[in-house]
């Protein structure tokens, strides 16, 4: 199998984990990875990396994310999503949709957001989840992060244990490392009723959309050789592409600082060698071509 990006569509009920192991067994090599962690609850859009590919998962991580989620009002629980226990319920029925859409508008632009507790988010070396699962108080410090798009799609209105619920649809793009059970959390608790997630599908990570996405359920050998994408041309999605001269290939292969007319950039750029394969990213000094990772020969061209 050659190295790639492939697309997938996680499923409820399974681990991204879960889903890295069954990418193993279709594409028949141990060395798989993804970027950016889905919980069991969550649905759509995992990035795995195969092969030598995996080198470039630590550039996707960090990319801007969208994401649709159902809000529940009204009910709060121990993990702000539905997998938590219900820790309180309260009647949201007078909550009207100009007081949610201007608690929303609070939770737009650059914010500071304090992790939900049961998260991988380590303290002292030690996932947070697991210590809140043995009972150990959590508190994990605010962070920063960017809510860009905060919509509500849709609303409804419902009865649960005999009090009413606000449920609604929204989409959220958001920078790398929000929590969207958070956003649920923290505009229950503005609006005084308390909110958690009951579904949550991820359908963007960067350029790239779940519509472009393989079903899990689908994955075999011949399939994922389909549907991969090469590295080459993942990194002209993400980067500015240098298109190198065979004498230049053989210098940044070699390990050396490469001549280049290419203005200096503090952002990786995908050096690409004239049969289309993505050698390496490098960055550019005075004229000057360093790498920053190199790639195999074990890829797909573009």
């Amino acid at each position: 199998m050659n190295s790639g990006i492939l697309l997938v569509d996680k499923p409820q009920g399974i681990t991204s984990h879960g889903v890295v192991a069954r990418v193993r067994k279709a594409a028949g090599t141990r060395k798989v990875g993804h970027a950016g962690t889905l919980d069991p609850l969550a649905t759509g859009l995992l990035v795995a990396g195969i092969n030598s590919s995996t080198r470039l998962l630590t550039f996707l991580v960090g990319l801007d994310k969208t994401y649709e989620a159902t809000i529940r009002l009204g009910v709060s629980t121990a993990s702000d999503d539905a997998d938590g226990d219900v820790t309180a319920t309260t009647d949201a029925g007078h909550i009207d949709d100009e007081a949610i859409d201007a608690g929303i508008a609070l939770l737009r632009g650059p914010i500071s957001q304090v992790p939900t507790t049961v998260s991988a988010i380590k303290v002292d070396g030690r996932r947070a989840y697991d210590l809140a699962r043995q009972g150990v108080d959590v508190e994990l410090k605010a962070r920063d992060v960017t809510i860009s798009e905060f919509v509500v799609l849709a609303r409804r209105e419902t009865a649960v244990d005999g009090v009413v619920v606000r449920d609604l649809d929204v989409r959220v793009s958001c920078s790398s490392g929000t929590y969207i059970r958070a956003l649920a959390r923290d505009l229950g608790a503005h609006l005084g009723v308390g909110g958690h997630l009951t579904a949550l599908r991820r359908t963007r990570v960067g350029p790239f959309d779940v519509a472009a996405s393989v079903p899990l359920d689908d994955l075999d050998a011949e399939l994922v050789a389909d549907r991969l994408l090469s590295p080459a041309a993942v990194a002209a999605e993400l980067f500015t592409v240098w298109s190198m001269t065979p004498e230049q290939t053989i210098d940044l292969g070699h390990g050396k600082r490469v001549p280049t007319e290419l203005p200096s950039s503090d952002d990786p750029v995908a050096a690409i060698t004239p049969d289309g394969r993505l050698a390496g990213l490098v960055t550019i000094r005075g004229g000057a071509a360093r790498p920053i990772v190199n790639f195999p020969t074990d890829e797909v061209s573009a």
